[in-house]
């Protein structure tokens, strides 16, 4: 079929094959170009020499398919050599040919990783499945198991509208909302670049506890127990999951909101997490991420137009990263140096630090209190980000005959 972009909502539901293929090849071929090995050898996940079973790393990835999960298990695969384990939950296209729906981004994405990966003679095994629930997790500790032996790292990089608790069955659900107060603030319809203002009513005691439910720390510690219960933890094994803070203009909806408190939750959890593991040598760390376009930060309130005016003084200062680009700094200068990390007063990377430079937010701060639709073009990189969550599914892909047949 023809694959087209169809966009509701602020959520694309569909995907090209070829197009997510290629800006994974993309990734890729970014990892080795600013990544070189070291002699043709890549040290091991803690920076020494020991790489493990099959002189390779050896990491599970949850939340794998889509921005900084796959660009994080492309860095581990692509640039210290891991073995990786990977857990997402897609869909693939309806039926063979003749189908008339695609499947979803992150599915056509992980087919491209393990192609890939295959080609390159870097063992890679993927579970589709619910990260959440008891199914998926023995599935993955039976393949970690039977092809790794141990793990060294665990990355955590899960963004869900809901979860099923596994013990008791209760559905939870992500809000969106402020907490404490009505949140009003401008943000952008970025398909057609109209700048509004959103008014958004707080949230409840119940919405707030049920969105640390989804996306706080809670599967995270799960996941990390059920590797240990599974004696697969190896010496020094080290976890990271992934947070973020932000300017003032969108702490209301975001660090102070609903996803702040889980966030909050999640780096309480690190701190936990730390004191066991580092008994025998290991970590459990939090990265604190840039702001990007992610299928997740699209639909939250003020965050895509912060994104757009931070590309723009971002693109200009020079300093702008895309998610592989974070990916790599991750991992080359803190997951894999061997040495002491650089953390912030509370422990974590701080892989924002381009973003929150003084001189980034004073500009971003008085772009946003001018900007406006009449001069959106001028003031923000909008188109940048049209064309940044097109790619995320495929789309806009220099090099891909969009209007070719192609089967999904």
């Amino acid at each position: 079929m023809i694959v087209k972009p169809k966009i509701r909502n602020n959520i694309c539901i569909t995907a090209h094959p070829s197009g997510c293929a290629l800006q994974v090849r993309e990734q890729i071929e970014y990892v080795l170009r600013s990544w070189p090995s070291r002699g043709g050898e890549r040290a091991g996940l803690d920076g020494s020499e020991r790489l493990g079973r099959g002189d390779q790393p050896r990491a599970v990835l949850i939340g794998s398919s889509n921005g900084y999960g796959l660009a994080a298990r492309i860095a581990a695969a692509f640039g210290c050599g891991a073995s990786t384990v990977g857990v997402a939950f897609e869909k693939p296209g309806a039926g063979a040919r003749g189908g008339t729906r695609t499947g979803t981004a992150g599915w056509y994405n992980d087919r491209a990783f393990l192609l890939e990966a295959g080609r390159a003679g870097i063992p890679a095994w993927s579970v589709n499945g619910d990260a959440f629930s008891r199914e998926t997790k023995a599935e993955v500790l039976a393949i970690a198991g039977r092809e790794l032996g141990r793990v060294d790292l665990l990355v955590y990089s899960i963004a869900s509208p809901r979860r099923t608790d596994p013990d008791t069955g209760a559905i939870y659900s992500t809000a969106i909302k402020p907490i404490g107060g009505r949140f009003d603030a401008k943000t952008v319809d970025f398909l057609t670049g109209r700048v509004i203002e959103v008014s958004m009513e707080p949230a409840s005691d119940e919405e707030a506890a049920h969105t640390v439910k989804v996306m706080g720390g809670e599967d995270w510690e799960l996941w990390v127990d059920a590797l240990e219960d599974a004696g697969l933890l190896s010496q020094g094994f080290t976890t990271v999951a992934f947070s973020y803070i932000g300017p003032a203009v969108t702490s209301p909806i975001y660090r102070e909101g609903t996803i702040g408190r889980a966030k909050a939750h999640l780096e309480a959890t690190a701190e936990k997490l730390h004191a066991r593991l580092r008994t025998f040598g290991g970590k459990a760390l939090v990265s604190i991420n840039k702001a990007l376009v992610t299928r997740a930060s699209a639909v939250i309130p003020a965050v895509p137009l912060y994104v757009a005016l931070l590309y723009r003084v971002m693109k200009a200062k020079g300093i702008h990263e895309g998610c592989v680009e974070q990916m790599v700094r991750l991992f080359r200068d803190y997951l894999c140096t061997g040495g002491p990390l650089r953390l912030d007063e509370k422990g974590r990377i701080r892989l924002d630090d381009l973003e929150m430079r003084e001189d980034v937010q004073r500009e971003v701060a008085s772009l946003w209190r001018e900007v406006d639709t009449g001069n959106l073009s001028g003031l923000a990189d909008i188109e940048g980000f049209r064309e940044e969550f097109l790619r995320h599914h495929g789309f806009a892909m220099e090099g891909i005959d969009y209007g070719a047949d192609v089967e999904v």
